[in-house]
C-alpha cells in the first residue's frame, strides 16, 4: 500500500512539474512599462493600464502628465517607454527614431465661464474660426461685445498654456497658426486651464474633451461651459450644430465630422525604434481589447482600418 501511495504523489509531482514551468514561461506577462506626456491622453492611459494590469498582476505601469512636449522629449531619450502626443509627430522627430502609434481621438474644445454675463448670447451664436482667430491670434477683438457683434464693452480675459502640448498647437492648428502665435494668459496644464477659466468670469480658453466634461455626469464639468462653433458661418447655431450638452453628444458628432479637424485631433503613443516585447504587448492591447474603453471614458474609437495599420508596425 506505502508503495502505491508513493507510486501516486510521485506522478502527482512530475504532472505538476510542466504546469508550474509552462505558467512562468508562457504568457503570463512581468515588468515595467512608463508613460508621461499629453493631458489629454492621460486619463485613457490609465484606464488601460488599470485593465492590462488586471490581466497582468506582475506588470507595473508608471504614468505621468506633464504635455505632450514632455512626452516627446521623454520618450526620444528613452527616459520613458512611451510618451503620450496629442499632436502629430513632426518631420525631425521622426528622423530621431520616433514611431508613432494611433490610439484614440479626441477634440479641443472653447470654454468659457458658466456665469458669463453674455452667456445666453454666446450659446446663441456660438463663435467662428474667424472669430477666434481675432481673439487668439491678431488681437483684434478684445471684448465680448466683438465677439458678439454686439454692443458691449465688458472684457475678454483669454487663457492659453504655458507648457508645449498637443492642446495649444491643435487650438493655433485651428486658426493656420503654431502655440507660440496664441495670446492670453499663460496656464501650465489642462487642469490649470480649467481652474483659471472657473475662477473667472471673464474668461475664454481651451480644453481637451477629457477636462471640459465631467467624465461622470458626463455633462460639462462644473463652472464651465463649452462654446459652440458656428461652422456654416450664418451667425447662430442651429440644431445640427448643437451636440454640446454631454460628451456622448459630442464624440458622436466628432464621429460623424460634424466637429471641424482640426480641433478634432489624433492621439498617439510615441516610442524610440521599435517597443521592446513587454511594451508591444500593452500596445497590442491597447489597439484591440483596449478600444472599448475609448467611448465611456470621452474619446473616439479608431476605425478598424486605422487600428490594422498600427498593429502592423508591431509585427
Amino acid at each position: 500500500m506505502k508503495k502505491i501511495i508513493s507510486a501516486i504523489v510521485l506522478a502527482l509531482f512530475i504532472l505538476a512539474i510542466p504546469f508550474k514551468a509552462g505558467a512562468q514561461s508562457g504568457k503570463e506577462l512581468e515588468g515595467e512599462i512608463s508613460l508621461s506626456g499629453a493631458f489629454a491622453l492621460y486619463p485613457l492611459a490609465v484606464k488601460w493600464a488599470d485593465e492590462f494590469k488586471k490581466l497582468h498582476p506582475k506588470v507595473k505601469i508608471d504614468i505621468s502628465a506633464g504635455g505632450a512636449g514632455k512626452g516627446m522629449t521623454d520618450a526620444l531619450a528613452k527616459v520613458v517607454d512611451l510618451g503620450m502626443l496629442s499632436r502629430d509627430v513632426h518631420d525631425d522627430e521622426f528622423k530621431k527614431g520616433a514611431v508613432a502609434f494611433a490610439v484614440a481621438k479626441d477634440a479641443v474644445v472653447a470654454t468659457i465661464n458658466a456665469k458669463n454675463p453674455k452667456l445666453k448670447e454666446l450659446l446663441a451664436k456660438g463663435y467662428t474660426q474667424e472669430t477666434g482667430g481675432k481673439l487668439f491670434i491678431t488681437g483684434q477683438f478684445t471684448t465680448w461685445g466683438q465677439v458678439l457683434s454686439a454692443n458691449s464693452n465688458i472684457p475678454v480675459h483669454l487663457y492659453t498654456r504655458s507648457d508645449a502640448c498637443g492642446a495649444a498647437e491643435t487650438w493655433a492648428k485651428f486658426f493656420g497658426k503654431r502655440q507660440e502665435d496664441l495670446k492670453g494668459i499663460a496656464v501650465f496644464g489642462d487642469p490649470g486651464i480649467a481652474s483659471a477659466i472657473q475662477k473667472d468670469p471673464l474668461g475664454f480658453g481651451y480644453n481637451n474633451i477629457a477636462y471640459a466634461y465631467d467624465q461622470k455626469t458626463k455633462r460639462p464639468t462644473a463652472g464651465l461651459v463649452v462654446l459652440p462653433i458656428d461652422v456654416n458661418k450664418n451667425g447662430k447655431v442651429d440644431p445640427e450644430e448643437q451636440f454640446y450638452g454631454t460628451v456622448t453628444q459630442f464624440i458622436r458628432a466628432i464621429a460623424a465630422g460634424k466637429y471641424p479637424s482640426p480641433p478634432a485631433r489624433t492621439l498617439y503613443l510615441v516610442s524610440n525604434g521599435k517597443p521592446k516585447p513587454l511594451v508591444a504587448e500593452f500596445l497590442k492591447f491597447i489597439l484591440k481589447d483596449g478600444q472599448k474603453y475609448s467611448n465611456p471614458a470621452g474619446f473616439i474609437q479608431l476605425t478598424q482600418g486605422s487600428l490594422n495599420a498600427n498593429l502592423a508596425k508591431l509585427k
